[in-house]
């Protein structure tokens, strides 16, 4: 998956296109100091977005904002092992 290009939509929203939903708009906003989906203008004729999708398009948006170490390194991050 591929963004097409984003643009900054209102105070600490971002609006990004993706090759892999073209008719569908996703918002991030920010929290703290990266970008996370919160919202979406969902097309039908789009496939269904899944979890591994939407770290996809968040790793994305937050990379093209310089923000990815940010979003690589926020609290909420979890791994298997720490269930375990």
């Amino acid at each position: 998956m591929e963004m097409i290009r984003w643009s900054f939509d209102r105070r600490k929203v971002v609006r990004a296109y993706f090759d892999k939903f073209p008719d569908s708009t996703f918002y991030f906003r920010r929290i703290r100091s990266y970008y996370f989906l919160y919202s979406s203008d969902w097309s039908h004729g789009d496939p269904v977005l899944d979890k591994e999708d939407q770290e996809k398009m968040q790793v994305l948006v937050n990379e093209a904002l310089g923000r990815k170490n940010a979003y690589k390194n926020r609290k909420s991050r979890y791994t298997e092992e720490s269930y375990h």
